[in-house]
């Protein structure tokens, strides 16, 4: 019986640096493919299409919520994004591994339906620090940057049913604790017995 991949979703507060820890997550564990979602925002420098996003217009991405192609979508920040369902089930039936990177509001969502993964929430060590990153990152308009802020305790409160938490505060300290969770995930008994009672024929 062929192993199910497995789906790692991440979420923060942007200016977490969960970006940051999914790239070193990605370099780690080759056979672990990030998810490309849906987007309606325009790409920022050094961003592709079909690499970093599909970047897709309001009207592209509305007709795709219309055929119900997305497991969730969501509205972030004036733009909306999604993941499609064929994107999911193609890389589960496959046994390969995805590393799924969506704002809280649509994780809730993959939660509710209950589609199988091991949700992750990564914070700053604290709004303080949040804000040096946003404002050191010198992509936002200072008005966006306060709305970012005004919604980060919004989302961090989403944190509490996640099953894991992730302080990112020593970039070295949270790489090792997400290849921790990685790992661990790969090793359930609910994912691994249909292959290990075929290998013994019990």
């Amino acid at each position: 019986m062929p192993t199910e991949g497995l789906l790692i979703v991440i979420s923060a507060p942007s200016g977490a640096g969960k970006t940051t820890l999914c790239n070193g997550l990605v370099r780690r564990f080759p056979a672990l493919k990030e998810s490309i979602s849906y987007t309606t925002r325009a790409p920022r420098p050094g961003e592709q299409d079909g690499v970093d996003y599909h970047f897709v217009s309001v009207e592209q991405f509305q007709q795709m919520i219309d055929r119900e192609e997305f497991v969730e979508w969501a509205q972030v920040h004036g733009n909306y994004y999604g993941t499609a369902i064929a994107t999911l089930d193609q890389a589960r039936t496959a046994g390969i591994d995805i590393l799924l990177d969506i704002d809280c509001q649509g994780a809730r969502i993959l939660k509710e339906r209950g589609i199988k993964a091991r949700f992750v929430f990564v914070v700053p060590p604290s709004m303080a620090e949040l804000r040096r990153r946003l404002e050191a990152r010198s992509t936002d308009e200072p008005e966006v940057i306060e709305q970012r802020i005004a919604r980060a305790t919004e989302e961090i409160r989403e944190a509490r049913w996640y099953d894991y938490i992730l302080v990112n505060d020593r970039l070295e300290d949270a790489h090792e604790a997400l290849a921790a969770i990685v790992t661990s995930a790969r090793h359930t008994t609910a994912r691994l017995w249909g292959q290990v009672s075929k290998m013994f024929d019990i």
